[in-house]
């Protein structure tokens, strides 16, 4: 488990660049924290729920969280091993799909978070969808962010490099060579300001604190007996149940892991969602492409109710 040192340093981590206190939620003995705005002068209803993916933290949406908190509730989670939240060891937590979307069920559960919009970005997208699924009756829209949430098209070869028996998980965990990787890799627009990557590496800074990296990379199924196969199909099974919430999809095009393939495969099952392609922008689209990105967010959220920019 986290050590005391290691909790009050991960508590802390990156407050200078990241502002917001972190909320903490026990689970099974294990700290899952998160941003929560609450915002109760707020005339909106809207609750924001952030979910990120891998190797990012609820540092990833600062921009969304600043922009959005002074009008609706915006809740940002860390998941187990991400971020601020406990990192325990993977003989002590499963750092499956199904795990990390049991842990968010729980979150909105223990919040009481009614009327979402879910905004999820990689790893992120099937753990989020996969949770609201199962609290349909509190959702309101979902926006995504170059994802997937149904079994893997394909590998890209960077990320099955990062698999390789026993170099694999030494690249990844003692070289930090996903998460380092992921800071040029996952731009194509601009490049990553050294403070953003300062912030989106903190939480990774050693051997133990980088084991939710390496155990994503060994969750995508790649084998019929991979136990988030079957995850994945029903996540993809469940995804017409969505076909009455309004939908926003914003995709970086020139991302080398979640292709536009992706992106047509969510437009074949969901034909009503709204659609921006961002024809330059790379994986870390709200990085890459922050402006356009919020812009397209301000004009879908207005749907529901949220209080325009100049008016708060």
């Amino acid at each position: 488990m986290t050590t005391e040192t290691n909790e009050q340093e991960m508590i802390s981590v990156a407050e200078d660049l990241f502002p917001y206190k972190s909320e903490t939620l026990l689970i099974d003995g294990k700290a899952l924290r998160y941003i929560d705005t609450k915002v109760p002068s707020s005339d909106s209803e809207l609750t924001l729920l952030c979910v990120h993916g891998n190797p990012t933290w609820s540092f990833y949406y600062r921009r969304a969280v600043e922009r959005f908190s002074p009008r609706c509730r915006v809740v940002a989670v860390d998941h187990i091993g991400c971020g601020r939240s406990d990192k325990p060891a993977a003989s002590e937590f499963a750092y499956t799909l199904a795990a990390h979307r049991d842990n968010l069920i729980r979150m909105i559960d223990e919040l009481d978070l009614q009327n979402i919009v879910l905004l999820a970005h990689d790893w992120g997208g099937a753990i989020g969808l996969s949770a609201v699924h199962e609290r349909r009756d509190r959702l309101r829209g979902i926006t995504l962010l170059n994802t997937a949430a149904f079994p893997p098209p394909y590998m890209p070869r960077r990320i099955a490099a990062c698999r390789w028996p026993i170099v694999g998980t030494p690249a990844v965990r003692g070289l930090n060579m996903f998460a380092r990787a992921a800071i040029t890799m996952a731009m194509s627009r601009t490049k990553l300001s050294a403070d953003a990557a300062r912030g989106l590496l903190a939480p990774y800074n050693s051997w133990a604190n980088r084991v939710a990296i390496d155990r994503f990379v060994r969750d995508i199924p790649l084998t019929p007996d991979h136990p988030t196969l079957a995850t994945l199909q029903q996540l993809e099974a469940d995804l017409p149940d969505f076909s009455n919430v309004p939908i926003q999809l914003i995709w970086g095009m020139k991302d080398w892991c979640f292709r536009p393939e992706c992106l047509r495969r969510f437009q074949q099952v969901w034909p009503h969602a709204a659609v921006k392609e961002l024809a330059t922008t790379g994986h870390y689209v709200i990085e890459d492409s922050p402006e356009e990105t919020l812009e397209t967010m301000e004009a879908f959220l207005s749907q529901f109710g949220i209080p325009a920019r100049d008016a708060t």
